[in-house]
C-alpha cells in the first residue's frame, strides 16, 4: 500500500542544485526547463550519459545535489512482458540506485511512477493509498520502484502521471494526427478512461511541489478530469483541423496486446491539496493550452 505524505523539514536548501536524469526524454525535457525557468541551477543527464542501473555511477553523478527527479524509465510497455528482468533494471534497480545515492548526500529524489501500478478495475479515482496490483510487467516494475524509494527515505518523493503527451517527442495526439492525414479515418478504444496528462503541466508540478517543501509520500500528477483515448483522439484532431468524425470509437478487443491496459486510469489529487499545491487543471483546459507546442505543423 501506498504511504501517506510523511511530514519533513523543508529542504534542500535554497540554491541547491538539481540533476535531471532521463534529461533527453518527453518528460525530462520539460522538468530541465520548468527548473531552470525558476531559477534552479540544473545538471541534465542524458541515457549516455548516466547509467541508472549502476550504483557507483549514480553516487558519482549525485555528488552536490539537493534534488535529483528521476525521468528515466523502461516505457516499453508490451515489450516489458517478454524483456521483465531489463525493465526491472531501469524501473526497479535504478530508482534504488538513486534514492541512495540522494540520500547519502541529503539530497531529495522525485521519481515519476504510473497508473500502471494500479489493476484498473475502480469506478471511482484511485486514492494515493490506494492498494496496488499492476496487471502488467510494466507495472509490476514501477511499482517495485516506487518501494525501492520509499524503503530507502520516506522524505523522497512518488509521483504517479499517466496518459503523458509533450512536445519533446512522439505522443498519442500527434500519432492520431498523423494516422488520420494518412489513412482517412482512424479507430480509437473508448472503454479505458484516463486523464490526459501535459509534460510541461508535470515538469511545473515537480518545479512546485519540491519549491513548497512538500512532505514526503506519494502523490499523483495527472491532470484534473478525465476522458477516453477516443475523446483525446477527436480533440486532437479536431485541434488540428481535421474532421473529428473521422475518428472513430472501439473497444479493447479490437485491439488485443500484449501487456494488459488499465480500463480505469482516474487517480485522485487529495495528496497535493493536503500539502497545499494545487493539482493540475482540467484536462481539456490544459490540452487547449498545450496544442500549439504539441501539434507542430505537418
Amino acid at each position: 500500500m501506498a504511504s501517506r505524505p510523511v511530514p519533513v523539514q523543508p529542504f534542500p536548501e535554497p540554491g541547491a542544485p538539481w540533476v535531471v536524469v532521463g534529461a533527453a526524454g518527453l518528460l525530462g525535457q520539460d522538468v530541465v526547463a520548468a527548473a531552470r525557468a525558476a531559477g534552479h541551477a540544473v545538471t541534465a543527464l542524458t541515457r549516455g550519459e548516466l547509467d541508472v542501473t549502476d550504483p557507483v555511477a549514480c553516487a558519482a553523478a549525485l555528488a552536490g545535489a539537493g534534488v535529483v527527479v528521476n525521468c528515466a524509465a523502461y516505457t516499453r510497455v508490451d515489450d516489458a512482458e517478454t524483456h521483465e528482468p531489463e525493465a526491472f533494471a531501469v524501473n526497479a534497480v535504478g530508482p534504488a540506485n538513486l534514492a541512495r545515492a540522494a540520500t547519502a548526500v541529503g539530497a531529495r529524489l522525485v521519481q515519476p511512477s504510473t497508473d500502471y501500478v494500479f489493476a484498473g478495475d475502480a469506478v471511482e479515482p484511485y486514492a494515493e493509498d490506494a492498494p496496488v496490483a499492476p496487471r502488467s510487467a510494466y507495472g509490476r516494475t514501477k511499482a517495485a520502484g516506487e518501494w525501492a524509494v520509499r524503503a530507502t527515505d520516506p522524505s523522497h518523493l512518488v509521483l504517479r502521471i499517466a496518459w503523458l503527451y509533450g512536445a519533446g517527442g512522439p505522443s498519442f495526439p500527434r500519432t492520431i494526427v498523423r494516422l488520420v492525414r494518412e489513412r482517412g479515418t482512424v479507430d480509437v478504444v473508448d472503454d479505458q478512461r484516463g486523464q490526459p496528462t501535459w509534460t510541461r503541466d508535470v515538469a511545473d508540478l515537480v518545479v512546485r511541489l519540491v519549491d513548497a517543501g512538500a512532505p514526503g509520500g506519494t502523490y499523483h500528477g495527472t491532470s484534473s478530469g478525465e476522458t477516453t483515448w477516443f475523446g483525446l483522439a477527436r480533440a486532437a484532431v479536431a485541434a488540428a483541423g481535421l474532421d473529428p468524425a473521422s475518428v472513430r470509437p472501439t473497444t479493447s478487443g479490437a485491439f488485443v496486446r500484449p501487456a494488459p491496459r488499465p480500463a480505469y486510469s482516474v487517480l485522485g489529487h487529495a495528496a497535493l491539496r493536503r500539502a497545499g499545491v494545487e493539482p493540475i487543471g482540467d484536462w481539456r483546459e490544459r490540452w487547449d493550452a498545450a496544442v500549439p507546442s504539441v501539434l507542430l505543423p505537418g
